[in-house]
């Protein structure tokens, strides 16, 4: 697996394994260990992770307002990272805010998650690379701070 940029199997994979582990109770590395506490905070998408021979190849459509469980718990992944390394340089101070303003962590990831999708999404129209200016003014948004 690559691990900048693993394939769709590779990283449905991943969290099929952390989470099959966990509950066989074996050992799990770090990151597999934030991967089960996000999953873990989406009991809505257990069933999922308990059948990978079901979902590994699962399509999902946006556009008919079908949520990919992958995508979501890969998004928190993303955010999850970014905060611990305050990448972009702000996002910590931003996630603090939220947190406090929800008085919530769950709901602080997700604001975050909406801005880095809002953003994958414009990259993707526009043909370019990830726009960081971009991301973190739609967090400055999000959370008061401008």
């Amino acid at each position: 697996m690559s691990l900048y940029n693993p394939s769709r199997d590779q990283a449905r994979q991943f969290l099929f394994d952390a989470w099959s582990k966990f509950q066989q109770k074996l050992t799990l590395t770090d990151l597999e260990k934030i991967a089960v506490e996000v999953i873990q905070m989406h009991p809505e998408y257990h069933f999922v992770f308990n059948s990978p021979e079901r979902y590994m190849n699962q399509q999902y459509f946006p556009e008919m307002g079908e949520t990919n469980p992958f995508l979501h718990i890969s998004l928190h992944l993303s955010v999850i990272e970014q905060i611990s390394i305050n990448q972009p340089l702000g996002i910590t101070a931003i996630y603090d805010k939220l947190r406090q303003h929800h008085n919530d962590s769950h709901l602080a990831y997700h604001d975050l998650i909406d801005c880095l999708a809002e953003t994958i999404w414009q990259a993707q129209r526009n043909n370019e690379p990830l726009n960081s200016d971009y991301y973190l003014n739609l967090l400055k948004l999000k959370s008061g701070l401008d």
